[in-house]
Protein backbone atom coordinates (compact mmCIF):
# COMPACT_ATOMS: atom_id res chain seq x y z
CA UNK A 1 0.00 0.00 0.00
CA UNK A 2 3.18 2.47 0.18
CA UNK A 3 3.48 5.13 -2.36
CA UNK A 4 6.82 5.43 -4.02
CA UNK A 5 8.29 8.78 -2.25
CA UNK A 6 11.18 8.45 -4.98
CA UNK A 7 8.66 8.75 -7.43
CA UNK A 8 6.93 11.45 -5.78
CA UNK A 9 9.99 13.58 -5.03
CA UNK A 10 10.70 13.14 -9.00
CA UNK A 11 7.32 14.42 -9.78
CA UNK A 12 7.54 17.60 -7.48
CA UNK A 13 11.17 18.58 -9.02
CA UNK A 14 9.97 18.28 -12.27
CA UNK A 15 6.45 20.10 -12.00
CA UNK A 16 8.36 23.05 -9.29
CA UNK A 17 11.82 23.39 -10.89
CA UNK A 18 13.43 22.32 -7.33
CA UNK A 19 13.93 19.20 -5.11
CA UNK A 20 11.16 19.03 -2.03
CA UNK A 21 11.30 17.32 0.97
CA UNK A 22 8.66 14.46 1.97
CA UNK A 23 6.49 13.39 4.50
CA UNK A 24 3.98 10.67 5.11
CA UNK A 25 0.96 9.79 7.52
CA UNK A 26 -0.71 6.71 7.18
CA UNK A 27 -4.22 5.85 7.41
CA UNK A 28 -6.07 4.63 10.54
CA UNK A 29 -8.88 1.94 11.73
CA UNK A 30 -10.74 1.98 14.91
CA UNK A 31 -11.38 -1.47 16.34
CA UNK A 32 -13.69 -0.45 18.68
CA UNK A 33 -15.21 2.96 20.55
CA UNK A 34 -16.83 4.39 17.72
CA UNK A 35 -18.67 7.91 18.34
CA UNK A 36 -17.25 8.28 21.58
CA UNK A 37 -14.31 10.74 20.78
CA UNK A 38 -15.91 13.87 21.03
CA UNK A 39 -17.73 13.53 23.85
CA UNK A 40 -14.45 12.59 26.07
CA UNK A 41 -14.18 9.10 25.78
CA UNK A 42 -12.21 6.05 24.65
CA UNK A 43 -11.02 4.75 21.55
CA UNK A 44 -9.02 1.84 20.39
CA UNK A 45 -7.54 2.91 17.18
CA UNK A 46 -4.42 1.93 14.71
CA UNK A 47 -2.46 3.09 11.87
CA UNK A 48 -2.77 0.73 8.35
CA UNK A 49 -0.60 0.60 5.71
CA UNK A 50 -2.33 3.22 3.71
CA UNK A 51 -0.94 6.53 3.18
CA UNK A 52 -0.88 10.71 2.38
CA UNK A 53 2.78 11.40 1.07
CA UNK A 54 2.97 15.22 0.67
CA UNK A 55 6.67 16.77 -0.83
CA UNK A 56 7.57 20.61 0.19
CA UNK A 57 9.63 22.68 -1.63
CA UNK A 58 10.30 26.95 -0.60
CA UNK A 59 9.13 29.42 -2.80
CA UNK A 60 10.67 33.16 -2.73
CA UNK A 61 7.22 34.69 -2.51
CA UNK A 62 4.45 34.76 -0.37
CA UNK A 63 1.80 31.96 -2.44
CA UNK A 64 1.30 28.43 -1.06
CA UNK A 65 1.14 26.36 -4.43
CA UNK A 66 -0.82 23.18 -4.10
CA UNK A 67 -1.03 20.36 -6.26
CA UNK A 68 -2.93 16.76 -5.99
CA UNK A 69 -1.57 13.95 -8.26
CA UNK A 70 -5.28 12.19 -7.09
CA UNK A 71 -7.00 15.25 -8.49
CA UNK A 72 -4.41 16.37 -11.56
CA UNK A 73 -4.78 20.34 -10.63
CA UNK A 74 -2.62 22.62 -9.15
CA UNK A 75 -4.54 25.75 -6.82
CA UNK A 76 -2.34 28.71 -5.40
CA UNK A 77 -3.34 30.87 -2.50
CA UNK A 78 -1.96 34.27 -1.11
CA UNK A 79 -0.52 33.98 2.33
CA UNK A 80 -0.76 37.50 2.99
CA UNK A 81 -5.07 36.80 2.00
CA UNK A 82 -5.50 33.79 3.50
CA UNK A 83 -9.28 32.33 3.65
CA UNK A 84 -10.61 31.94 6.99
CA UNK A 85 -12.88 29.21 5.96
CA UNK A 86 -12.66 26.13 3.45
CA UNK A 87 -14.88 26.41 -0.22
CA UNK A 88 -15.68 22.68 -0.32
CA UNK A 89 -12.46 21.87 -2.46
CA UNK A 90 -9.76 19.54 -1.88
CA UNK A 91 -7.03 22.14 -1.21
CA UNK A 92 -9.33 22.95 2.13
CA UNK A 93 -7.24 20.19 4.36
CA UNK A 94 -4.33 21.65 3.02
CA UNK A 95 -4.68 25.19 3.60
CA UNK A 96 -7.07 24.31 6.76
CA UNK A 97 -4.02 23.54 8.57
CA UNK A 98 -1.77 26.63 7.38
CA UNK A 99 -4.71 28.61 8.52
CA UNK A 100 -4.19 26.73 12.02
CA UNK A 101 -0.45 26.52 12.65
CA UNK A 102 -0.75 30.17 11.89
CA UNK A 103 -3.00 30.62 14.66
CA UNK A 104 -0.34 29.66 17.12
CA UNK A 105 2.27 31.86 15.57
CA UNK A 106 3.95 28.69 13.38
CA UNK A 107 4.18 30.93 10.29
CA UNK A 108 5.75 29.55 6.65
CA UNK A 109 7.54 30.99 3.84
CA UNK A 110 6.00 30.56 0.34
CA UNK A 111 6.36 27.25 -0.52
CA UNK A 112 5.40 24.02 -3.31
CA UNK A 113 3.78 21.47 -1.63
CA UNK A 114 2.30 18.56 -4.08
CA UNK A 115 -0.08 15.53 -2.47
CA UNK A 116 -0.61 12.19 -3.07
CA UNK A 117 -2.70 9.90 -1.06
CA UNK A 118 -3.95 6.23 -1.78
CA UNK A 119 -6.58 5.99 1.85
CA UNK A 120 -9.93 5.04 -0.09
CA UNK A 121 -12.20 8.33 -0.30
CA UNK A 122 -15.54 8.10 1.94
CA UNK A 123 -14.50 4.45 3.24
CA UNK A 124 -14.44 5.99 7.16
CA UNK A 125 -10.41 5.29 6.88
CA UNK A 126 -9.72 8.97 7.45
CA UNK A 127 -8.18 10.13 4.20
CA UNK A 128 -8.64 13.77 5.58
CA UNK A 129 -6.86 13.47 8.47
CA UNK A 130 -3.96 11.52 6.80
CA UNK A 131 -3.98 14.60 4.11
CA UNK A 132 -3.69 17.22 7.41
CA UNK A 133 -1.19 15.21 9.05
CA UNK A 134 1.05 14.88 6.40
CA UNK A 135 1.00 18.51 5.47
CA UNK A 136 1.57 19.56 9.19
CA UNK A 137 4.25 17.58 9.16
CA UNK A 138 5.64 19.16 5.65
CA UNK A 139 4.54 22.85 7.12
CA UNK A 140 6.52 22.23 10.95
CA UNK A 141 9.56 21.76 8.38
CA UNK A 142 9.43 24.10 6.58
CA UNK A 143 9.26 26.14 9.38
CA UNK A 144 12.05 24.44 11.45
CA UNK A 145 9.64 23.82 14.17
CA UNK A 146 9.13 20.91 16.31
CA UNK A 147 6.19 20.47 18.37
CA UNK A 148 4.72 17.41 20.10
CA UNK A 149 3.04 14.74 18.62
CA UNK A 150 -0.27 15.50 20.62
CA UNK A 151 -0.13 19.25 19.41
CA UNK A 152 0.12 18.26 15.87
CA UNK A 153 -2.90 16.23 16.55
CA UNK A 154 -4.70 19.09 17.85
CA UNK A 155 -3.89 21.46 15.37
CA UNK A 156 -5.25 19.78 12.88
CA UNK A 157 -8.02 18.56 14.22
CA UNK A 158 -8.93 22.26 14.90
CA UNK A 159 -8.16 22.69 10.65
CA UNK A 160 -10.96 19.93 9.70
CA UNK A 161 -13.27 21.54 12.85
CA UNK A 162 -13.00 24.97 11.76
CA UNK A 163 -11.54 25.51 8.57
CA UNK A 164 -13.39 22.49 6.66
CA UNK A 165 -16.39 22.52 8.78
CA UNK A 166 -16.42 18.50 9.74
CA UNK A 167 -17.45 18.12 13.12
CA UNK A 168 -14.68 15.25 13.59
CA UNK A 169 -13.40 14.32 17.18
CA UNK A 170 -9.77 14.39 18.06
CA UNK A 171 -9.19 10.16 17.25
CA UNK A 172 -8.12 10.42 13.41
CA UNK A 173 -5.54 13.33 13.56
CA UNK A 174 -4.13 11.91 17.31
CA UNK A 175 -3.27 8.07 16.06
CA UNK A 176 -2.34 9.09 12.31
CA UNK A 177 0.02 10.82 13.75
CA UNK A 178 1.41 8.84 17.35
CA UNK A 179 1.05 5.40 16.01
CA UNK A 180 3.50 2.61 16.53
CA UNK A 181 3.68 -0.41 14.61
CA UNK A 182 2.41 -3.57 15.98
CA UNK A 183 0.43 -1.50 18.90
CA UNK A 184 -2.79 -0.18 18.86
CA UNK A 185 -3.51 2.57 20.86
CA UNK A 186 -5.95 3.47 23.51
CA UNK A 187 -7.10 7.38 23.96
CA UNK A 188 -8.33 8.84 26.18
CA UNK A 189 -10.25 11.53 24.71
CA UNK A 190 -10.12 13.83 27.42
CA UNK A 191 -7.38 14.14 28.87
CA UNK A 192 -5.15 12.65 25.58
CA UNK A 193 -3.10 10.20 27.71
CA UNK A 194 -2.29 7.27 25.39
CA UNK A 195 -1.52 3.83 26.00
CA UNK A 196 -0.14 1.20 23.54
CA UNK A 197 -1.66 -2.08 23.38
CA UNK A 198 0.13 -5.80 22.07
CA UNK A 199 -1.34 -6.48 18.74
CA UNK A 200 -0.89 -11.10 18.84
CA UNK A 201 1.02 -11.77 15.91
CA UNK A 202 -1.07 -14.34 14.87
CA UNK A 203 -3.90 -12.40 14.37
CA UNK A 204 -4.95 -9.83 11.32
CA UNK A 205 -7.18 -6.97 10.77
CA UNK A 206 -9.25 -7.18 7.76
CA UNK A 207 -11.04 -4.39 6.18
CA UNK A 208 -14.00 -4.84 4.50
CA UNK A 209 -14.91 -1.93 1.89
CA UNK A 210 -18.53 -1.64 1.50
CA UNK A 211 -18.10 0.64 -1.62
CA UNK A 212 -20.92 2.50 -0.02
CA UNK A 213 -20.17 6.27 0.42
CA UNK A 214 -20.65 9.24 2.86
CA UNK A 215 -19.18 12.08 3.90
CA UNK A 216 -19.03 12.94 7.53
CA UNK A 217 -19.58 16.62 6.96
CA UNK A 218 -23.08 16.79 6.06
CA UNK A 219 -26.08 14.89 6.96
CA UNK A 220 -26.90 11.66 9.03
CA UNK A 221 -23.54 12.45 11.05
CA UNK A 222 -24.11 16.28 12.10
CA UNK A 223 -27.33 15.15 13.19
CA UNK A 224 -26.31 12.23 15.29
CA UNK A 225 -24.01 14.41 17.11
CA UNK A 226 -26.25 17.31 17.57
CA UNK A 227 -28.57 14.68 19.43
CA UNK A 228 -25.82 13.39 21.57
CA UNK A 229 -24.80 17.27 22.84
CA UNK A 230 -28.57 17.64 23.60
CA UNK A 231 -28.73 14.23 25.75
CA UNK A 232 -25.39 15.26 27.25
CA UNK A 233 -26.75 18.59 28.16
CA UNK A 234 -29.69 17.04 29.70
CA UNK A 235 -27.23 14.51 31.79
CA UNK A 236 -24.86 17.92 32.64
CA UNK A 237 -28.20 20.23 34.09
CA UNK A 238 -29.19 17.27 36.21
CA UNK A 239 -25.81 16.35 37.52
CA UNK A 240 -23.07 18.92 37.24
CA UNK A 241 -20.49 16.36 37.92
CA UNK A 242 -21.44 14.92 34.28
CA UNK A 243 -19.17 17.65 32.21
CA UNK A 244 -19.02 15.17 29.62
CA UNK A 245 -21.33 12.06 28.43
CA UNK A 246 -17.85 10.37 29.25
CA UNK A 247 -18.44 10.98 33.08
CA UNK A 248 -22.08 9.31 32.82
CA UNK A 249 -23.52 5.91 33.58
CA UNK A 250 -26.57 4.08 32.31
CA UNK A 251 -27.79 4.81 35.88
CA UNK A 252 -27.75 8.39 35.00
CA UNK A 253 -28.94 7.74 31.47
CA UNK A 254 -31.73 6.10 32.59
CA UNK A 255 -33.40 8.69 35.29
CA UNK A 256 -33.12 11.65 32.70
CA UNK A 257 -34.34 9.54 29.85
CA UNK A 258 -37.99 11.43 30.51
CA UNK A 259 -36.14 14.87 30.09
CA UNK A 260 -34.61 13.87 26.83
CA UNK A 261 -35.93 12.79 23.14
CA UNK A 262 -36.09 8.92 22.44
CA UNK A 263 -33.50 9.72 19.58
CA UNK A 264 -30.71 11.61 22.30
CA UNK A 265 -31.32 8.80 24.60
CA UNK A 266 -30.17 5.79 22.28
CA UNK A 267 -27.49 8.74 21.00
CA UNK A 268 -25.88 8.09 24.60
CA UNK A 269 -26.65 4.69 25.23
CA UNK A 270 -24.46 3.46 22.54
CA UNK A 271 -21.28 6.11 23.60
CA UNK A 272 -21.84 4.83 27.66
CA UNK A 273 -21.95 1.47 26.29
CA UNK A 274 -19.18 2.01 24.01
CA UNK A 275 -16.91 3.19 26.64
CA UNK A 276 -17.54 0.66 28.47
CA UNK A 277 -16.62 -2.10 26.03
CA UNK A 278 -13.13 0.09 24.98
CA UNK A 279 -11.95 -0.60 28.30
CA UNK A 280 -13.22 -4.29 28.76
CA UNK A 281 -11.24 -4.72 24.84
CA UNK A 282 -8.22 -3.20 26.44
CA UNK A 283 -8.27 -6.11 29.16
CA UNK A 284 -9.35 -8.02 26.67
CA UNK A 285 -5.85 -7.21 24.66
CA UNK A 286 -3.59 -7.29 27.84
CA UNK A 287 -4.96 -10.96 28.44
CA UNK A 288 -4.52 -12.19 25.12
CA UNK A 289 -8.73 -12.86 25.32
CA UNK A 290 -9.54 -12.63 21.59
CA UNK A 291 -12.77 -14.36 21.70
CA UNK A 292 -13.78 -11.91 24.14
CA UNK A 293 -12.12 -8.83 21.77
CA UNK A 294 -14.22 -10.63 19.00
CA UNK A 295 -17.63 -10.22 21.00
CA UNK A 296 -17.35 -6.93 22.01
CA UNK A 297 -17.04 -5.77 18.26
CA UNK A 298 -19.91 -8.00 17.83
CA UNK A 299 -21.99 -6.48 20.10
CA UNK A 300 -20.30 -2.76 19.23
CA UNK A 301 -21.62 -3.07 15.81
CA UNK A 302 -25.18 -4.01 16.94
CA UNK A 303 -25.15 -0.90 18.95
CA UNK A 304 -24.21 0.86 15.92
CA UNK A 305 -27.19 -0.13 13.99
CA UNK A 306 -29.48 -0.08 16.67
CA UNK A 307 -28.60 2.68 19.27
CA UNK A 308 -26.56 4.65 16.76
CA UNK A 309 -28.86 4.34 13.53
CA UNK A 310 -25.63 4.51 11.91
CA UNK A 311 -25.02 1.55 10.35
CA UNK A 312 -26.03 0.75 6.50
CA UNK A 313 -27.61 -2.44 4.66
CA UNK A 314 -24.53 -3.37 2.96
CA UNK A 315 -22.48 -3.10 5.94
CA UNK A 316 -24.58 -4.96 7.75
CA UNK A 317 -24.44 -8.17 5.52
CA UNK A 318 -20.70 -7.86 5.62
CA UNK A 319 -20.71 -8.20 9.25
CA UNK A 320 -23.29 -11.06 9.00
CA UNK A 321 -21.14 -13.04 6.29
CA UNK A 322 -17.92 -12.17 8.20
CA UNK A 323 -19.26 -13.80 11.48
CA UNK A 324 -20.38 -16.94 9.49
CA UNK A 325 -16.05 -17.76 7.72
CA UNK A 326 -13.83 -19.81 9.32
CA UNK A 327 -11.31 -17.93 11.46
CA UNK A 328 -13.46 -14.70 12.02
CA UNK A 329 -12.97 -13.54 15.96
CA UNK A 330 -15.30 -10.64 15.35
CA UNK A 331 -16.46 -8.00 12.88
CA UNK A 332 -18.29 -4.07 13.25
CA UNK A 333 -19.06 -1.24 11.33
CA UNK A 334 -15.63 1.54 11.47
CA UNK A 335 -15.68 4.85 11.43
CA UNK A 336 -18.00 7.51 11.02
CA UNK A 337 -21.08 5.21 9.63
CA UNK A 338 -23.83 5.64 6.91
CA UNK A 339 -21.29 3.50 4.97
CA UNK A 340 -17.93 2.51 4.49
CA UNK A 341 -16.15 0.03 6.09
CA UNK A 342 -15.93 -3.34 8.35
CA UNK A 343 -13.40 -3.77 10.46
CA UNK A 344 -12.37 -7.68 11.05
CA UNK A 345 -10.42 -9.83 13.57
CA UNK A 346 -9.15 -13.21 11.61
CA UNK A 347 -7.05 -16.23 12.67
CA UNK A 348 -3.73 -14.82 10.52
CA UNK A 349 -3.94 -18.94 8.63
CA UNK A 350 -7.56 -18.01 7.91
CA UNK A 351 -6.78 -14.49 6.62
CA UNK A 352 -6.37 -14.48 2.80
CA UNK A 353 -9.00 -17.09 2.28
CA UNK A 354 -11.41 -14.98 4.79
CA UNK A 355 -10.71 -12.14 2.67
CA UNK A 356 -11.35 -13.75 -0.73
CA UNK A 357 -14.59 -15.37 0.55
CA UNK A 358 -15.59 -12.36 1.42
CA UNK A 359 -15.67 -10.50 -1.36
CA UNK A 360 -17.08 -13.47 -3.12
CA UNK A 361 -20.09 -13.70 -0.99
CA UNK A 362 -20.51 -9.70 -0.23
CA UNK A 363 -20.95 -9.44 -4.77
CA UNK A 364 -23.32 -12.85 -4.62
CA UNK A 365 -25.35 -11.15 -1.81
CA UNK A 366 -25.43 -7.50 -2.50
CA UNK A 367 -24.27 -7.20 -6.40
CA UNK A 368 -21.26 -5.16 -4.93
CA UNK A 369 -17.61 -5.83 -5.69
CA UNK A 370 -16.26 -4.96 -2.30
CA UNK A 371 -12.48 -3.98 -1.73
CA UNK A 372 -10.49 -5.97 0.92
CA UNK A 373 -7.60 -5.10 2.97
CA UNK A 374 -5.49 -7.24 4.85
CA UNK A 375 -3.53 -5.40 7.05
CA UNK A 376 -1.11 -4.92 9.89
CA UNK A 377 -0.71 -2.17 12.21
CA UNK A 378 2.30 0.58 11.11
CA UNK A 379 3.73 3.35 12.33
CA UNK A 380 2.57 7.14 12.84
CA UNK A 381 3.97 10.23 11.07
CA UNK A 382 6.06 11.05 14.12
CA UNK A 383 7.51 7.79 14.17
CA UNK A 384 8.15 7.73 10.38
CA UNK A 385 9.43 11.01 10.39
CA UNK A 386 12.01 10.44 13.42
CA UNK A 387 12.88 7.03 11.28
CA UNK A 388 13.70 9.12 7.99
CA UNK A 389 10.45 7.49 6.65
Amino acid sequence: MNISTQELAADHTERFGQQGTSFSAPARVNLIGEHTDYTGGFVLPLAIGFETTATISPRTDRKAVLYSSNFDEQVEYELDAMPQKGRGHWSDYGMGVVWSLAKDDIKTSGFNLSVEGNVPLGSGLSSSASVEVAVAMALLSLAETEIPGEKIATLCRRAENDFVGAPSGIMDQFVITNAVAEKALLLDCRSLEFYLLPLRPDIRIVIANSMVKHSIAEGAYRDRREEVEAGQAVLSKMNPQIKLLRDATMDDLKQARGRMSDASYRRCRHIITENARVLEARSALFGGDMRKLGDLLFAAHISMRDDFEASAPEVDKLVDLARSLPGCIGSRITGGGFGGCTVNLVEAQYADNFAEQLKLRYKDAAGIEAEIYVCEAVDGAVARAKAGE
